[in-house]
């Protein structure tokens, strides 16, 4: 059960990040550097914990399993 909680937090993460990513391009499109670049930011911080979090439970999970 908590192999999928950690899988579920990840994607989670993981759409927070794509939503971050498309504000993002968004406000590169509309000429606002400043959001562009930050949302930018967030979503590599929140690309990075889903990546953190899906990897870790599949590696923690898995050294139980031994």
């Amino acid at each position: 059960m908590t192999r999928i909680f950690g899988f579920v937090v990840g994607i989670v993460w993981a759409g927070f990040a794509w939503y971050a990513f498309s504000r993002s391009r968004e406000g590169w499109g509309a000429g606002n550097t400043d959001l562009g670049f930050w949302w930018g930011v967030i979503g590599t911080l929140l690309a990075a914990a889903a990546v953190a979090a899906v990897v870790g439970t599949w590696l923690h999970r898995r050294q139980g399993e031994r």
